[in-house]
């Protein structure tokens, strides 16, 4: 008896206790982790660094950005679309009085536009031109201008360092005449300069009156449009750009300013108050064009054509 109890404790003390299992981790461990991922995916690898270097830097550039549109605009009455038309006024829609007299200046204006080839024409009771033109006097011939798609200030600027040429911008505060826009976009484009800037507010866009003062010219000169002026100029003098504003006042007259032979931006003012207080403080330059026949101002299309003009000699 006492052999049998020795035997039964040695398989009781033998007998392995209760363990912790390994919750399938082990099982789980002898599995694949999958295909080796390339070298430019993993940490630490050469090529992982020169990977993430190169998405840096592509984060780093420029993105194209654009000054934003303007607003649509009608032309109305007979004679003012005909010349909108004959002047290259861009159009998308030309819309036509149902039961319209076609006298000479309609035909005139419906050739025009077929001549286009990318202007529809649309006939409409007279009622609903009414309601277009908020009750104008449109003589049955309403023309739909499209939204201008302004630069960006920057893009100026850009463009003509792509070309390998100095800039040479013109830049309005305060003009708020569209027919002086279009006078300074028609001198920019004859004296191979790079574009006008306008500010957002309280001056003037590419209307349909701007397009037509350019005589066509605004179809291959860039109008950019910046929020603020002051803080445009502020990034061309960051990029090397000179700023040169006219003021009937100015320490220097236009004549003898050597910065015109570089990169420049000319800032013309309005014609009655010139300069805006910030926009003067933020010129290089204040220069005067000398007037012997006692003129107080010019207008501004003819200020900016008469500058435009000094530069483009220095660089002849």
């Amino acid at each position: 008896m006492a052999g049998n109890s020795q035997r039964r404790n040695r398989r009781t003390s033998n007998k392995k206790g209760a363990t912790v299992g390994s919750g399938g981790k082990r099982r789980r461990g002898l599995e694949g982790k999958g295909p080796t991922p390339p070298a430019s995916a993993r940490k630490g690898h050469v090529k992982n660094r020169v990977a993430n270097a190169r998405a840096k830097q592509a984060a780093r550039r420029p993105v194209a950005r654009r000054g934003g549109k303007g607003s649509s605009e009608m032309v109305v009455g007979r004679n003012p679309v005909f010349e909108a038309l004959r002047d290259g006024v861009p159009a998308t829609m030309l819309y036509v009085q149902q039961f319209i007299d076609n006298d000479e200046r309609v035909r005139e204006a419906l050739q025009l536009a077929g001549q286009r080839g990318n202007i529809h024409l649309m006939e409409a009771p007279r009622a609903e031109l009414d309601r277009m033109t908020n009750g104008l006097n449109h003589q049955g011939l309403v023309l739909q201008v499209p939204p201008y798609e302004y630069a960006h200030p920057e893009d100026l600027a850009a463009a003509a360092f792509d070309d390998g040429e100095d800039p040479l911008i013109v830049a309005l505060d305060g003009v708020t005449d569209p027919r002086n826009l279009g006078a300074v976009v028609r001198s920019v484009a004859a004296f191979g300069g790079h574009g006008v800037v306008v500010p957002e507010r309280r001056a003037a866009g590419m209307t349909a009156g701007a397009w037509k003062t350019s005589a066509g010219t605004a179809a291959r000169t860039p109008v950019a449009r910046a929020t603020n002026l002051t803080r445009a100029l502020e990034a061309y003098q960051k990029a090397g750009i000179t700023v040169v504003g006219l003021a009937a006042d100015g320490e220097t007259e236009v004549g003898e300013l050597e910065a015109l032979d570089g990169p420049v931006v000319i800032v013309v003012g309005s014609e009655g108050k010139g300069l805006s207080r910030l926009v003067g403080e933020t010129c290089d330059f204040r220069v005067r064009i000398p007037m012997p026949g006692g003129a107080e101002s010019l207008n501004a299309g003819v200020a900016a054509g008469v500058v435009l003009y000094e530069a483009a000699r220095r660089r002849a």
